[in-house]
């Protein structure tokens, strides 16, 4: 008798110590969680910086400086997107975007920087204020019916995310001289030279460049998208 109720009690303490450690277990797992994706929705800054050139040398002004009026703004553009039609500065009016360049065929780092604009796009879903634009880099090739198909294969929202041709000159300019999406600083281009480039390029409602992230790289995604929430945030 004295044998069982000392069982009984030991099984008892076992038992609580079980509960115990699995509601600790439970709660350090939401716990963390909740830590983890506050730290994937927080910005590194409460205000993000101005671009004007290829260093990426931060500017740190006010939204209503006086420097702003002549600071570096991506120019007129005219393309082409998916559908046929006429894509321009216009059509991202007061509007933030996030762009870069790719093309159709390419089978090396491509397909993954479309997935992460994928990413990109499922986050900003409901969001009207914000547009992804995706230049091609072989525009001879890349006509609007095989961006179409393109589109339609990785399932692109037409008024959300416009993926564009036009003239390779033009597209090419934009992209050295506007966005300054190359890494290799100093070197001189050459106009036949190609361009290729992981980057992303986020700009506000001014066309303003205000961040540069690696688009192969999961956690410069999750920044992109943190900064946007802070971009939104000024007046």
């Amino acid at each position: 008798m004295f044998r069982f109720k000392i069982s009984s009690q030991s099984l008892t303490i076992d038992s609580q110590l079980t509960i115990k450690i699995w509601v600790v277990f439970v709660l350090s797992f939401l716990l963390g969680t909740g830590c983890q994706e506050s730290a994937q929705k927080m910005s590194r800054v409460t205000t993000l910086p101005f671009y004007s050139e290829a260093t990426f040398t931060p500017h740190w002004l006010e939204t209503d400086s006086d420097s702003l009026a002549n600071f570096h703004q991506i120019p007129a553009f005219q393309l082409t997107n998916q559908n046929g039609e006429a894509v321009t500065e216009k059509t991202f009016a007061d509007k933030i975007y996030i762009t870069d360049f790719f093309f159709t065929s390419c089978p090396g780092i491509c397909p993954k920087m479309t997935k992460n604009m994928g990413v990109l796009q499922d986050a900003f879903l409901k969001d009207r204020d914000v547009l992804l634009l995706s230049h091609s880099v072989t525009p001879e090739f890349d006509s609007v019916s095989i961006l179409k198909n393109y589109a339609i294969a990785k399932d692109v929202i037409d008024d959300r995310w416009h993926l564009v041709t036009g003239e390779r000159d033009h597209i090419y300019d934009l992209g050295r001289n506007a966005y300054f999406v190359e890494e290799d600083l100093g070197l001189e281009k050459d106009p036949d030279d190609f361009l290729h480039t992981e980057n992303f390029v986020l700009v506000d409602k001014n066309r303003h460049i205000r961040g540069i992230y690696n688009g192969l790289n999961k956690t410069a995604i999750q920044q992109l998208i943190a900064d946007v929430a802070t971009l939104k945030l000024e007046k």
